[in-house]
């Protein structure tokens, strides 16, 4: 290409060469040879007056230079690209900027002028979320890619020894498109970024966590550690760590956390739980998802029991001398999100449930918006309820898929429970589900779920007049969901996954959550493949006691224990996959 450009005389291409050039040379670790090459770039983007290229140049170079371990330089020619930024109005470079330049002063050990340069940073960033508005897949895709901007600041103040500010800074970087979504479902409109020093919207948001013990967690895979911030109240928060080089030779968190939960599942997947087969993906599925992920077991020799206790021992005992009370709310991130909490068993065998109501939120932010909605926003009465939606004639990938006859009784029985005539069958229509969402107090599924997802397989919409059906005739997506408005209190999701999706910077990507952000207060979900006759016999537990006005919550704990004293369902992997994300709320 350089040989070509410099042949028909075209300067800007031979430019773009030498900046090509550089950086394939950077990426080989040749950075003296990189540097050569992006000096005659910027040369010929000031011969030819290209500012975005002069400005390019800068980047290349100060990043080289950080490399090889020249912060100062580094910083130099960083500052020069800050300032063409400036002037040609690229907001997104000069948050790029600050980050480069916040990781060299940082390198240099100026931690004080690092984190102040890492919050001009994020706050850029969240200006540039924010003006996306309502493009809620642009904003997910957009945090993930600056996800090391705000783990960095947030590590940055640890380092400073701030804790309120890391917890509020890592706080302010979580399920930000789901909360705006919550914030429009609510009526305020877009939410525009805040500040990343505590503050009156802070305050509130942790004091809205006094009426619980709430672990906030983080991940930071550099170091290979967890940290729990452990909040009682606003004055006082605990701050623990567990390293996980101290449980062998993992790459990262991520790699640990689900090499412990792949051991742990073995007696959750399916071919192991005799089911009908909730789920809309084969068998096999599970095992490529897993290769996938680049996930193994943890050893051989680690039984499902012991891996439990290894999360338990990893996660828990760093708090477990602040833990009191009745009730603890997980804020997990990453990988965290797949972990059963209450099925984490002491070393004397106990689980977490036995002394422990448990529930999850996405964020802080995410619960005190819930918790903000005024009392009439949510509907008080009437249920929709889903079964065994009829899917004769329908071809998933090439499947065709049984009945779920205990899905059918499931809802049958529900019904009578809460005096509501269920869908079943061919009455299970898209069409129709989707019209009587927003108009229902509470939701219930009884179907297939799509593991990647848990997006959700019903009757195929009666206005279909051809076939072959294809998805959108008959699978319940998230944009679906997202599409309309829903004020249910809660809705619960009896499917295989439902609980699953892609594991962003934003969170878990999944049905789950577009429930939420489409104004749901509360989901209950499944983390795996679930047995049909236990979960029946565990939703008529649940339901029993929802319906004597107990707390979700509640209800969910008590039916995890009357599944464990059972002789039939005693095991964790009939009762352990159900978890409550969001408010914990009652039904009328």
């Amino acid at each position: 290409h350089l040989k070509i450009a410099k042949e028909v005389g075209d300067k800007a291409g031979e430019g773009k060469s030498y900046c090509n050039l550089g950086n394939a040379y950077h990426s080989l670790g040749d950075f003296e040879r990189a540097i050569q090459y992006h000096e005659r770039h910027l040369k010929i983007a000031k011969e030819v007056g290209d500012k975005a290229g002069e400005g390019k140049s800068y980047c290349n170079l100060g990043n080289a230079y950080d490399s090889l371990g020249d912060f100062e330089r580094a910083i130099q020619y960083h500052e020069r690209h800050l300032k063409i930024a400036k002037e040609v109005g690229d907001k997104a470079g000069e948050g790029s900027i600050y980050r480069n330049l916040g990781n060299a002063y940082w390198r240099l050990g100026d931690l004080e002028r690092a984190v102040n340069l890492y919050h001009s940073c994020v706050v850029i960033f969240d200006v540039i979320r924010a003006n996306l508005r309502l493009k809620d897949d642009w904003k997910i895709s957009y945090r993930d890619m600056q996800r090391n901007a705000y783990t960095c600041l947030w590590c940055l103040h640890l380092k400073l020894d701030q804790i309120l500010d890391a917890l509020l800074s890592a706080e302010q970087g979580r399920a930000q498109a789901l909360n705006d979504l919550i914030c429009f479902r609510y009526g305020s409109g877009g939410t525009q970024p805040g500040p990343h020093t505590p503050g009156n919207c802070d305050l509130e948001v942790l004091a809205s966590c006094a009426v619980s013990h709430t672990v906030f967690m983080a991940v930071d895979d550099k170091a290979r550690k967890i940290f729990y911030w452990f909040i009682n109240s606003f004055q006082d928060i605990q701050l623990r760590s567990t390293e996980i080089s101290n449980y062998g030779s993992f790459e990262d968190v991520n790699t640990f956390i689900g090499s412990l939960m792949n051991t742990a599942s073995r007696a959750f997947k399916r071919g192991v739980i005799e089911c009908e087969d909730r789920s809309l993906d084969e068998p096999c599925a599970e095992e490529l998802a897993k290769k996938r992920s680049g996930h193994g077991y943890f050893s051989p020799e680690c039984s499902p029991k012991a891996a439990l206790k290894m999360l338990y021992d990893v996660i828990i005992e760093p708090i477990g001398d602040l833990i009191n009370g009745d009730e603890i709310i997980f804020v997990p991130e990453s990988s965290l999100w797949s972990v059963p909490f209450a099925a984490l068993m002491d070393p004397e065998s106990n689980y977490l449930c036995d002394s422990f109501r448990v529930r999850m939120t996405p964020s802080l932010t995410t619960l005190k918006l819930i918790n903000d909605y005024p009392d009439d926003f949510h509907n008080k009465k009437s249920a929709l309820l889903v079964g065994d939606p009829c899917l004769e004639g329908v071809l998933y990938e090439g499947r065709k898929f049984d009945p779920l006859p205990c899905a059918r009784e499931e809802v049958e029985i529900l019904g009578r429970i809460l005096g509501a005539d269920p869908l079943i069958g061919e009455e299970a229509r898209k069409d129709e589900v989707l019209r009587r969402l927003p108009s229902v107090a509470l939701v219930h599924f009884a179907a297939h779920g799509r593991m990647e997802t848990g997006e959700i397989a019903l009757a195929p919409r009666s206005t279909c007049s051809s076939l072959p059906f294809v998805e959108e005739d008959f699978i319940l997506t998230m944009k679906d969901v997202l599409d309309i408005r829903i004020r249910a209190r809660l809705v619960v999701l009896s499917c295989c996954h439902s609980g699953r999706g892609e594991i962003k910077a934003e969170g878990v990507v999944g049905i789950a959550r577009a429930f939420l952000g489409a104004g749901a207060r509360s989901v209950l979900v499944s983390l795996w493949a679930i047995d049909d006759k236990a979960t029946l016999v565990f939703m008529k537990h649940f339901y029993e006691e929802l319906v004597t006005g107990k707390l979700a919550s509640e209800a969910l704990n008590q039916a995890m224990k009357s599944m464990k004293e059972s002789e039939e369902f005693s095991d964790v992997k009939y009762w352990a996959p159900f978890v409550l994300i969001g408010d914990d709320v009652t039904l009328e």
